[in-house]
């Protein structure tokens, strides 16, 4: 199946990737040269221009992924290539995008008959090799008609074993992909997953902080533990309750170094979990977790801790988030 990519920044120029190996054929662009020359150079069809992606772009009907930051780039993205689409063609906005503007985008759209997708995708800088973890918003036709797209992207069973009692449900699901509901259900879902991602890495960033202390000097002699941190996160990883890939992640970093002497502790937040609180809000819905792990993040900004080091640490590892530039 033919599909254009517009960013192939992080994790664009990855699903691009995936998508080739599974033999299917990509348009690509991006702002970069570079990394539209580099794509082409493995097997895509390089544009140099949004005119002269449009006019590669030959399938019926024409899908155009988009994998830009949020916000305003990904809005006049939308804009421009929505009026470059036509009746029966499908764009995607594969980022992180505020779940209401994709509501009002698919209406907009949908008055000249281009269909929209919101896709929340998860996998970071590893999907090439892990394959993404997709949340679908949108038409139930038009996800079908990229469902070759969407199983290609998906992780698959892999040696996950099967939930019992899941018998007779969408086993698309099972595959690590979910047809959410309507336009912009895919991007509400997404955002409340990175929401809870804030509170699970803030549990076991503090976690960490408090082993890490154990030893200090103020504590009564015999109940001070110089312990191993790297150990500690390589043997929960064998077998506990809180196996995760959070802690995989953190287990290579402290593998590396068990100080993280070269993370500041700065750590930004990207948008998902300001919206989930605000989400919360709305619904008069108790989130005390999650709304003092996006404080802690300010908070960081202006004083650092170990705790936050391990949240840097894990930022990096799975998406590739580097630390805000000091000052």
């Amino acid at each position: 199946m033919q599909i254009g990519i517009v960013g192939l920044g992080r994790m664009g120029g990855n699903i691009a990737r995936r998508l080739m190996r599974a033999g299917h054929d990509c348009v690509v662009h991006d702002a970069s040269p570079q990394a539209t020359d580099g794509l082409a150079a493995e097997g895509a069809v390089g544009a140099a221009s949004r005119d002269d992606f449009m006019a590669k772009l030959t399938g019926t009907p024409r899908v155009v992924w988009l994998m830009l930051p949020s916000g305003k780039i990904t809005e006049d993205a939308v804009t421009d290539f929505g009026a470059r689409l036509g009746a029966g063609d499908i764009l995607i906005d594969g980022g992180n995008s505020y779940y209401k503007d994709d509501v009002r985008r698919s209406k907009a759209l949908g008055e000249k008959g281009v269909h929209y997708l919101d896709i929340g995708t998860s996998g970071g800088v590893w999907g090439l090799e892990r394959g993404y973890c997709m949340m679908i918003g949108g038409d139930t036709a038009s996800v079908a008609t990229i469902d070759p797209i969407l199983a290609a992207l998906a992780p698959g069973i892999g040696d996950i074993p099967l939930t019992k009692g899941r018998e007779g449900r969408d086993k698309r699901v099972e595959q690590g992909y979910l047809h959410a509901g309507p336009a912009g259900a895919g991007h509400f879902v997404k955002m409340i997953h990175n929401g809870i991602e804030y509170g699970m890495m803030q549990a076991m960033a503090e976690g960490f902080d408090i082993l890490r202390h154990r030893a200090d000097d103020h504590l009564p002699d015999g109940e001070r533990f110089d312990l191993d941190m790297a150990d500690i996160a390589e043997v929960w990883r064998r077998g506990s309750v809180v196996t995760s890939w959070l802690l995989d992640l953190s287990s290579q970093a402290l593998a590396k170094d068990e100080t993280l002497a070269h993370f500041s502790g700065n750590v930004a937040d990207s948008g998902e979990g300001r919206w989930t609180i605000e989400a919360a809000i709305e619904e008069a819905v108790p989130a005390d977790t999650l709304a003092a792990a996006l404080f802690v993040r300010f908070r960081s900004r202006q004083e650092h801790t170990f705790a936050e080091k391990m949240l840097s640490a894990m930022r990096l590892g799975f998406g590739g988030h580097t630390e805000p530039p000091k000052g």
